[in-house]
């Protein structure tokens, strides 16, 4: 079973987007772009 949790060696927002993309087998700078278009990056 995966588990979802923050990254702690791909850090640039507290490791957040990182542990998403880890989790999901994504490029974590792709998952931070997606964070950004869709509005969800501005609340961090």
């Amino acid at each position: 079973m995966k588990r979802l949790y923050r990254s702690s060696t791909d850090r640039v927002f507290a490791g957040v987007c990182g542990g998403i993309a880890e989790y999901l087998g994504l490029n974590s700078t792709g998952v931070r772009i997606l964070f950004v278009l869709s509005g969800v990056g501005i609340l961090f």
